[in-house]
């Protein structure tokens, strides 16, 4: 009986033209990518929130009203071909006035998110990296914050600075930083102590090097996830601001001021158009960004690649 004990060793050269082609490289984007499709409400959250980022930013084209045209003729008629979703107490288009608010509500979110999010990753990562007195001061900074009811805050700033989107923006903004915050401080409290941020430090790197390079990239995938919530929290306190008066001032249109224009029960009973496309509105966005968030948090979780298929 003969045994053979050749072996061949592949090589780093060309497979052979017969062979087996070699599949797409798994690199870490690649597989974040994959757990993020694996979660469908995610997909789902992503498409929907896609067609109404393009519902607002094309709201011009495809409203066929203007969201402030005022038509005394049409006062309260339901909806019809001339208008889809209706018409509201000054005889104004809904299906404009929704459209158009869209603008405002993500405009508002994205842009308290952002601001929310950099103050807490800068304020996060040096407060992890430093430790110490620093570290207190801010956690001390994030708790103050924290204890102050956002609303309560919000109004105090609306009766100083006047209502308007500038002042959401700068409010929210200023008063959700400390969940970013929190997030980054505790991945900066987890790195400070490897050996290649010691090491780094014995070559002269300083500080604000550190984060930009080190703290900031290995806080990504949590502060993303810190993000899109922010964003859903950022549209349903704006909503609720508007409807009280305190955020954005008519004739603009927002899903909040949309709301309040039909608050009394005759109008809720007798005219749902007026209310309904609003509310709902307001209630698919932030379900969306909040099934999105869930998909990114998978998505940064290399745990949830076990039982995958390669």
């Amino acid at each position: 009986m003969t045994v053979s004990t050749d072996t061949t060793i592949a090589g780093p050269g060309p497979a052979p033209a017969g062979g087996a082609v070699a599949g797409p490289r798994r690199t870490p984007a690649r597989m974040a990518l994959r757990r993020f499709r694996r979660n469908k409400l995610a997909v789902a959250g992503a498409a929907v929130l896609g067609l109404v980022l393009v519902l607002a930013v094309f709201a011009p084209l495809i409203a066929r009203h203007s969201p402030n045209q005022v038509d005394l003729d049409a006062l309260r008629q339901g909806p019809s071909a001339k208008h889809w979703f209706g018409t509201d107490s000054s005889g104004r288009d809904v299906f404009s006035r929704v459209v158009h608010a869209g603008r405002v509500s993500l405009l508002v979110g994205v842009s308290a998110a952002l601001i929310s999010v950099v103050i807490g990753t800068l304020l996060g990562a040096v407060a992890g990296l430093l430790g110490g007195v620093v570290d207190s001061a801010v956690m001390r900074l994030a708790d103050i914050v924290l204890s102050f009811p956002t609303v309560i805050a919000i109004v105090v700033l609306a009766g100083v600075l006047g209502p308007s989107v500038t002042m959401l923006v700068i409010a929210i903004g200023a008063t959700h930083w400390p969940q970013a915050c929190r997030v980054v401080r505790g991945v900066a409290l987890g790195l400070r102590e490897q050996d290649y941020l010691h090491a780094a430090r014995a070559g002269g790197a300083g500080p604000w090097w550190l984060v930009r390079k080190h703290i900031v990239p290995a806080s990504l995938p949590p502060v993303a996830v810190a993000a899109t919530l922010a964003v859903a929290q950022a549209v349903l306190l704006e909503a609720t601001l508007s409807f009280l008066g305190l955020g954005v001032q008519p004739p603009q249109a927002s899903w909040g001021n949309m709301l309040n224009d039909a608050q009394s029960l005759t109008l809720i009973e007798s005219a749902p158009w007026m209310w309904l496309p609003p509310g709902i509105a307001i209630a698919v966005t932030v379900l969306s960004v909040n099934f999105v968030g869930d998909g990114l948090r998978d998505a940064g979780d290399p745990r949830q690649s076990k039982g995958a298929r390669p």
